[in-house]
């Protein structure tokens, strides 16, 4: 039964109503469903339901060996594909206490921020596009084809890239590849100015994003929201830093890591566009030290079978999105007995009940985009 208000000093009897936003809507980028309470246009109560793209992958994982399972790993943060199967193989690596060769760990790392850029050029694009700018969109896509061209030259793909295997990479550099990069990273730098004008310069999009869904350190804490969503509400954490993996220890001096605030659209924003401009640094020292060391092997060479040995050990990576979790379980065979993924979107997801309630519904678009998710790393 819907629930019937009294409006104060009006006398007429208001009907509070729900509204299905999605899952095909064009306000949710993707196939996820709001189900919204509304007292005219103010939202009362959000609650969003998933699960409409829900592939099972981690039951998938229990019956692939762990050289497929990376087929399956890269899949769930399409826009994150090399950092979510990185995550994999590292699980994997430290069950087994195997060293991975030095030029493939620096050449991970230069991967992974070229993804992070990738990422963070999308929701830069399409953002301001889901509040009314289709300008910048095109800028950003310019960015990211510069980009992918030296991510596709190496690996083959330009999407899921399929490039990390246990004990390292699939195979060496192309000759005068390390150049392109470089080349491509001075471009991005280069242009990425005319993209932070054109958006931060629009009165507009400051109308709609300053002061807008505003998330408290303390949401952020409770509900484990994590990436460039907890650092725009000034909870100063990245794994990179704070847990290094890989090498990102001896990038201490490159590696910032930009915080706001204010907690709203415009931080989180912000937080996203300045973590972009320190990847492409990330990236330059990642090439100049690559530059630096001596050929040599890429990978380990595995056995025909490969098994982990019984145990279990949680990884745990700073994806573009946020915090991603591998908590892998083997019981000594070829396929693990249990890959439990921990994705940044959902916990990201989770949150937008507590600061819609009490938006009009026109903000709940600019809430929703900033919340930088992607609907297959919701539901797995």
């Amino acid at each position: 039964m819907p629930e019937v208000t009294v409006g104060i000093g009006t006398g007429f009897a208001t009907t509070d109503m729900v509204l299905n936003v999605g899952p095909q809507h064009p306000a949710t980028h993707g196939v996820l469903r709001l189900r919204l309470t509304l007292d005219g246009e103010r939202i009362v109560h959000c609650e969003p339901i998933i699960g409409y793209m829900h592939r099972g992958v981690e039951k998938l994982f229990e019956v692939r060996d762990y050289r497929q399972i990376i087929v399956l790993a890269n899949r769930h943060d399409w826009l994150s594909a090399f950092s979510s199967e990185l995550g994999v193989v590292l699980a994997v690596e430290d069950m087994l206490g195997m060293e991975v060769p030095e030029r493939a760990t620096w050449l991970r790392m230069l991967l992974a921020e070229l993804n992070r850029v990738l990422n963070h050029l999308m929701f830069l694009g399409s953002y301001p596009l889901e509040l009314g700018a289709i300008t910048p969109i095109f800028y950003a896509f310019r960015e990211r084809e510069t980009v992918q061209e030296v991510m596709e030259e190496l690996s083959g793909g330009r999407m899921h890239y399929m490039f990390n295997r246990v004990g390292g990479l699939k195979e060496d550099m192309p000759a005068g590849w390390l150049g392109r990069a470089s080349d491509a990273v001075t471009a991005v730098r280069e242009r990425l100015p005319q993209i932070e004008e054109l958006i931060f310069g629009n009165e507009i999009f400051l109308a709609r994003t300053k002061g807008v869904g505003t998330l408290s350190p303390e949401l952020v804490h409770s509900y484990g929201v994590s990436g460039p969503i907890a650092r725009g509400s000034g909870v100063d954490f990245d794994l990179r830093r704070d847990e290094p993996y890989l090498a990102y220890d001896q990038l201490a001096d490159v590696l910032r890591v930009p915080v706001r605030n204010d907690g709203d659209c415009y931080s989180r924003f912000a937080v996203m566009l300045e973590q972009a401009k320190v990847s492409l640094d990330l990236a330059d020292a990642c090439i100049e030290r690559l530059l630096s060391l001596e050929q040599g092997p890429i990978n380990v060479r595995l056995p025909k079978i490969l098994k982990a040995p019984e145990g279990s050990t949680y990884v745990w990576t700073e994806n573009p999105l946020g915090l991603n979790g591998y908590y892998l379980v083997s019981r000594g065979e070829k396929t693990p007995w249990r890959l439990k993924l921990r994705s940044a979107s959902f916990n990201n997801v989770q949150v937008l009940p507590e600061i819609l309630k009490g938006h009009v519904v026109a903000d709940m678009v600019a809430i929703l985009g900033s919340m930088f998710f992607v609907v297959g790393d919701i539901d797995k």
